[in-house]
């Protein structure tokens, strides 16, 4: 898979939590942001070809908001300590 793929599936991920936290069903946030339900149901499955705009939307109708941050990969450090030091 690749990092922009992992990366649209955390975002549905956070999306679907985010809606249900707030009690809507997809037919609602789909109303609350002004595209078709199958829009939202395409956004909670990170389909790709959905337009970052939907994906805009959907976050601020709910009260969200979408940042670029930088990926976080482990340190040198924390791999080792993960391996336990066995590469010393």
């Amino acid at each position: 898979m690749a990092d922009f793929e992992t990366g649209l599936l955390h975002l549905a991920q956070s999306l679907k939590a985010m809606r249900q936290e707030r009690g809507h069903s997809q037919a609602e946030l789909a109303r609350l942001a002004g595209v078709p339900r199958l829009k939202v149901v395409q956004i909670e499955a990170g389909k790709p070809g959905v337009s970052i705009a939907a994906y805009a939307r959907v976050a601020a109708a709910m009260g969200g908001e979408m940042r670029v941050v930088p990926q976080q990969r482990p340190t040198m450090d924390e791999i080792r300590e993960l391996l336990g030091n066995a590469y010393d």
